[in-house]
């Protein structure tokens, strides 16, 4: 595939005596947004964490052209730290850029997704959409050629999925690379690129 910017290959992950994952392989390209869909406990969350480095596999091959940015489904947030500190933590703190600079790429992405006046705020007092788009800020702060995304569509309300929608479009105007795992089959349709399934820890079609 040309522009291919992650490749997993034959990946296996179990936790115990259970098989999570069971030989799953996929490739996303720049400007892509892949959807993978399933049933509940079918291995879409565990792909995402696996590819992240959050899980470790048993065995298989994950290749990525550059890094990986993840936004969790929950948003992760620091509590204790503002939206712009929160976007600026990982460039100054895991890749020792200035703090200045940071903060000026912060705003700016902060600003690009619509919610540089919340800068300031902490994510208690943001809403579920804010939440997730400052999440989605700290996840591009690295400059990731990959996005990874875990249900992001879990909380929203029609307006909020379709600007949501439109956000990652723009994302893929850009060339990043989207891959995310989603119930959400009316999102899926209308704005992945492709959709894979799975089933017990494999993709089935």
């Amino acid at each position: 595939m040309e522009n291919r910017v992650l490749a997993v290959t034959d990946l296996h992950l179990s936790r115990g005596e259970r098989a999570i994952l069971r030989g799953v392989t996929l490739s996303v390209a720049r400007g892509e947004l892949v959807a993978i869909m399933g049933p509940s406990g079918s291995g879409k969350t565990t792909v995402l964490r696996a590819i992240a480095g959050l899980e470790t596999a048993d065995r298989g091959r994950i290749d990525v052209s550059g890094r990986v940015g993840m936004v969790f489904q929950f948003h992760c947030l620091f509590e204790h730290l503002t939206a712009l500190e929160n976007v600026c933590l990982a460039p100054v703190h895991a890749h020792g850029v200035a703090r200045e600079l940071a903060a000026r790429r912060g705003r700016a992405l902060l600003a690009a997704f619509g919610v540089e006046h919340r800068a300031h705020a902490l994510p208690r007092h943001l809403s579920g959409g804010e939440a997730q788009r400052v999440a989605i800020a700290r996840a591009l702060a690295v400059d990731p050629p990959v996005l990874l995304m875990d249900e992001p569509t879990a909380s929203l309300d029609p307006q909020r999925r379709a600007e949501l929608g439109e956000l990652l479009a723009d994302l893929r105007r850009r060339d990043t690379a989207l891959l995310v795992a989603t119930h959400d089959e009316e999102f899926a349709r209308t704005f992945a690129t492709r959709v894979l399934r799975m089933q017990d820890g494999r993709l089935v079609d």
